[in-house]
């Protein structure tokens, strides 16, 4: 309805452009709202609030022109001006049952548009290091994600999600040394495990593999490997010094066998994430390798239009880029005093060679410790002389999980954490999805075990999911009582739906097109969260009180679409979330 009445009022606007009243290279955006007091009509419109200004006229002498300028139309019961110059549209009751008619026509499809046709987005989301499993704290930005890219689908737009994998720098080889040590273990030496290095089951299990496929190919007596060695961080020494000299240790012993170990330990991890979110729903059209960007000079090439754009100086033997003359509150490194690049160097690149590929949009989603990440990276951008508007940073609190009153803690240095793979067999990958993106993503959640598990209607994705059950119930019992659903004598008798939760329904129902569009727009995919609680909450209050197995075979069939509406509905919103809409419960 709310697009319909943009037509209207933009063929009002056509009409007022010819009388030249407006002036013919306006282009305004129609804004259409629902009132909040039926008193003022059911949809309201700014657009002479707008107007008034470029058209050098009074808002209330525009709108009754713009009223004027509208074409009939049978929906329409009558247009008011009111307050300052606001349209309101009064509609006609019986064009309340035509949403019933537009989700038979539309069927899965109803809630899609096209507003997105012919803009390519690309939504870059997880993307964690491939050094451990993913644990619940990724799980958020998996599930958010994804749905942002469901709903950004759904609107028309065409999506590229991708997982930019950060196989090269310091963590990769912080864990290729562990997997190393843990293989020297294997093979029989004994040491202390030093203190900053990956400790977790599957880091021993890596190195197993190693020992299965090499045998002690690759073994080296613990006083090789640690002599002359500056203390770990117990000793009184300094922990980050002490594992960057066991890198270079193992680089110099291993030779070209350190990039085994290397490949082994990043293959055997990042096929677990991408096994780990396949499972959970989510899937990528490319996983981006941050490796690539060396191997194919790209690091250098955008270094160097920095260097020609004179944004890159040398200070302290290091390279440093000129961020805080674009925003950022400093100067950053790019290449370290021993000549390697920094990730953010990296980061540089990766974004360039985003734009290069024809993006309209980036959609980055990063945790919300990455906040002061932000300008540094738009910087870079205006300094390579790129749209730094195209990028858009979403921001994703880590879930907090608790079990009863203990809060779990994570670490994936420790190996002390909960995996997003124990979570899912916990709790189901619905509730664990639902409960991810329940609400924005930038606001601290706590992941309420219990509930999440519990069978009542206080579990927010029980509620919706014993809706779609319900209704299918329902069909159930038509069947056991000898009927059949007869749609065409239903549609013909729709103005039967007059009770009060039926009208309720018939208007929320509306309501699923724009929210999909908001959601999508505004990136915000707990609108439909809060969209499908809401319809569940009107349907099970219809339930409760009305029944629609009767014997007037006009009002049952009237009601049996209109709750076949309300299982389609709830159907299409479950599925751009990835959650089932079970049949039974």
């Amino acid at each position: 309805m709310k697009k319909q009445l943009e037509n209207l009022i933009s063929q009002a606007v056509a009409v007022l452009k010819v009388q030249g009243v407006l002036d013919a290279d306006l282009n305004p955006a129609i804004n259409i709202e629902r009132t909040r007091d039926v008193a003022h009509g059911d949809f309201a419109s700014n657009i002479a609030l707008m107007l008034a200004k470029p058209a050098k006229t009074n808002p209330r002498q525009l709108a009754e022109q713009i009223i004027a300028a509208l074409p009939t139309n049978d929906a329409i019961l009558k247009v008011e001006l009111a307050g300052a110059g606001f349209i309101n549209f009064f509609m006609n009751p019986n064009a309340q049952y035509q949403v019933i008619a537009d989700i038979q026509a539309a069927s899965d499809n109803f809630g899609k548009s096209q507003i997105g046709v012919g803009k390519k987005v690309q939504v870059e989301f997880v993307s964690a290091n491939p050094t451990g499993p993913l644990h619940v704290g990724h799980g958020r930005g998996a599930a958010y994600g994804s749905v942002v890219g469901n709903l950004l689908t759904a609107t028309g737009f065409e999506v590229h999600c991708e997982y930019y994998v950060n196989d090269a720098g310091r963590q990769m080889d912080i864990l290729a040394t562990s997997v190393w040590l843990r293989y020297l273990e294997a093979c029989g030496e004994t040491f202390t495990f030093p203190s900053n290095a990956y400790r977790g089951a599957y880091v021993r299990d890596i190195a197993q593999t190693l020992v299965e496929h090499h045998g002690k190919n690759y073994a080296h007596p613990t006083a090789t490997v640690f002599a002359d060695l500056p203390l770990d961080e117990p000793q009184g020494g300094n922990k980050e010094e002490y594992i960057d000299a066991l890198i270079s240790r193992a680089k110099q012993l291993l030779g070209d066998g350190y990039r085994v170990i290397f490949d082994v330990g990043l293959n055997n991890i990042l096929d677990d994430i991408k096994d780990d979110l396949a499972e959970f729903g989510v899937t990528y059209e490319q996983w981006f390798s941050e490796r690539s960007l060396m191997d194919d000079g790209s690091i250098e090439k955008a270094l160097a239009v920095l260097k020609s754009n004179n944004y890159l100086y040398e200070k302290d033997g290091a390279i440093w880029f000129k961020s805080s003359e674009l925003g950022d509150e400093k100067d950053r490194v790019v290449i370290r005093d021993n000549g390697q690049h920094t990730y953010f160097a990296s980061d540089i690149a990766y974004h360039w060679n985003k734009l290069e590929r024809g993006f309209d949009t980036l959609i980055d989603i990063w945790g919300a410790d990455h906040h002061g990440y932000i300008p540094r990276v738009k910087a870079a951008l205006n300094a390579l002389g790129a749209d730094e508007t195209k990028l858009h940073v979403l921001l994703v609190q880590f879930a907090t999980l608790w079990r009863g009153e203990e809060k779990v803690q994570m670490s994936t240095r420790s190996g002390e954490f909960v995996t997003l793979r124990e979570l899912r067999d916990e709790v189901g990958i619905d509730a664990t999805r639902f409960f991810y993106v329940m609400r924005r993503s930038e606001q601290h959640m706590d992941f309420d075990l219990e509930l999440a598990t519990s069978k009542s209607n206080e579990n927010p994705v029980f509620y919706v999911q014993y809706a779609h059950a319900r209704i299918c119930r329902v069909f159930e019992q038509l069947i056991e009582k000898g009927f059949t659903q007869d749609v065409a004598l239903g549609m013909a008798n729709l103005t039967e739906l007059t009770a009060e939760h039926e009208t309720a329904l018939l208007t929320t129902l509306a309501r699923y097109p724009e929210v999909i569009e908001r959601a999508a727009t505004q990136y915000e995919p707990h609108l439909l969260i809060n969209y499908l609680r809401e319809l569940a909450t009107d349907f099970h209050t219809y339930y409760n009180a009305h029944q629609f197995i009767v014997e007037s075979d006009t009002l049952r069939n009237a009601r049996l679409n209109l709750i076949t509406a309300i299982r389609q509905v709830l159907q299409n919103g479950l599925m751009l979330l990835g959650i089932s809409a079970p049949v039974a419960m």
